[in-house]
């Protein structure tokens, strides 16, 4: 794929009013948000989830594309329509979530430092990703904050890795989505958080242009600058909103199509302010919009564990009232 169709891609994914559907839970993370409604976590009841919130009326309005997993792109609709397909012929550009997770960074000098795996074999994996039809791809890092930590070593760990995937990726023709996610879980205050967003990022940066990562086909899936969840003082959404964009000015380059934020633990009605927050402030070099996991699912998880044939249809109209609301946060334009 040229850069050209890359680049036009990624355009698509942050186009005005519209974000990316995050459903790329592992088989185990599954297992727990099941658990914590009563579903079991079988092939059938995933499947069958996953097609709920693909199939939603109107999808399209709000949503421009959804990350998957890998058993997720191979299964289909119940009239056995590939999802990828079912989403290309809908309007929605199909992504999948290619990284292997977090696990302890060797050589760590604190506990808690984490890097995420998953490099070996990916260039293959890309292939056949690309040819079930996957159109861009997403790989998490894990930037912790605590006692001495996140080090220099963590984060450049991290973004070295963040900029090896992405380079695989184009050179796949897949849209790299790049996802360094400092943690909220901690005491620590919006200064601290503003401090690590801004170092992990500059590296992040760093390593794309040091690997030749073209940054109009790439876009950048952040965290926002947030008090940690233990912090006694809570930042209110303006200063959120307005930490946020200021440290993504001074770290992000403007030629970059477009920024999607994920939730991070955050409530739903929670992330949907800081965005609009955000997208009120104006004068902004890039769109900012959504790429939202929990805060799209968790209501739609609940209607649909109380009766899961009859409840389909009123599950389905939460996701699209949460598309709807997140789209117009995209634009500045939601009213609370």
């Amino acid at each position: 794929m040229s850069i050209e169709q890359l680049a036009e891609t990624a355009q698509a994914m942050v186009a005005p009013g519209k974000g990316i559907i995050a459903i790329d839970e592992s088989t185990g993370t599954i297992a727990k948000r099941f658990a914590s409604v009563g579903i079991e976590n079988t092939e059938e009841n995933r499947r069958a989830y996953r097609e709920l919130l693909l199939t939603t009326p109107k999808l399209n309005e709000h949503i421009s594309g959804a990350i998957l997993y890998d058993e997720t792109i191979r299964q289909s609709t119940k009239d056995g329509v590939p999802f990828a397909k079912y989403m290309a012929d809908n309007g929605m550009i199909p992504g999948i979530k290619v990284d292997k997770g977090a696990h302890p960074l060797a050589g760590a000098g604190c506990p808690g430092e984490l890097v995420t795996e998953g490099l070996d074999g990916l260039r293959e994996r890309l292939q056949e990703y690309y040819k079930l039809g996957a159109r861009f791809a997403k790989w998490r890092a894990v930037i912790n904050i605590g006692e001495s930590i996140p080090s220099g070593t963590c984060i450049e760990s991290n973004a070295h890795a963040l900029a090896r995937y992405a380079a695989l990726c184009q050179e796949c023709g897949l849209v790299p989505m790049v996802e360094p996610e400092v943690i909220m879980d901690g005491d620590h205050d919006i200064e601290t958080c503003y401090e690590v967003t801004e170092a992990t990022l500059r590296s992040l940066f760093d390593a794309l242009y040091q690997q030749n990562v073209l940054l109009e086909g790439t876009i950048l899936k952040a965290s926002m600058v947030i008090s940690g969840k233990g912090c006694e003082e809570q930042a209110d959404v303006e200063e959120v909103a307005e930490s946020t964009v200021m440290c993504l000015k001074s770290t992000v380059p403007a030629i970059l199509p477009g920024v999607v934020f994920l939730s991070g633990g955050q409530g739903d009605e929670q992330s949907t302010a800081h965005l609009n927050a955000m997208n009120q402030m104006g004068n902004l070099p890039w769109p900012l919009s959504f790429s939202y996991g929990r805060a799209m699912q968790q209501a739609a998880l609940k209607l649909w564990a109380k009766d899961t044939k009859a409840n389909v249809a009123k599950a389905q109209q939460t996701v699209y009232d949460r598309a709807k609301e997140n789209g117009q946060a995209a634009l500045g334009k939601w009213n609370g």
